[in-house]
């Protein structure tokens, strides 16, 4: 069998390196964010961007606007359909008590004491209807 040895690492002598040279900072760029300072000074509204972004900040005004608007018109719209809803509900009990009344004004009985009430000197027929019947014996003969 083979012999475990420790075989020691070839160690290669350091190569001299060359110093890192640092190279000069840039000067500190202000940061793009706004700071509280420059909002309650007013700084904030003479800069660039601030004059660049405004047709946006209009945009968006005028869009909040139209929102608005369009909610007062739905809620207007939601309180005319409300009263609508209210005024046919009305109605259709106006007309079922309508339609009892006439019922209970159409009976015969009901007819029949009214024109009582106002002399017209018409009065309900006592004899009850007849039944007309055809002969078919005679309509055969005049056929022939």
């Amino acid at each position: 069998m083979a012999k475990n040895e420790y075989k020691t690492p070839e160690i290669e002598e350091p190569v001299a390196e060359e110093p890192k040279v640092r190279k000069p900072k840039k000067a500190k760029v202000q940061r793009s964010g706004i700071s509280l300072r420059r909002v309650f000074d007013g700084t904030i509204l003479t800069r660039d961007n601030v004059v660049r972004l405004f047709p946006l900040g209009l945009y968006l005004a005028f869009l909040i606007v139209i929102y608005i608007a369009n909610s007062y018109y739905s809620e207007k719209i939601i309180r005319k359909t409300t009263k609508v809803r209210n005024e046919l509900k009305e109605l259709d009990y106006e007309y079922i008590s309508s339609k009892s009344d006439l019922m209970h004004i159409s009976k015969q009985s009901e007819v029949a004491t009214h024109l009582d009430s106002l002399q017209t000197g018409v009065k309900e027929s006592v004899v009850p209807p007849i039944k007309i019947f055809e002969n078919k014996q005679t309509e055969n003969n005049n056929k022939k």
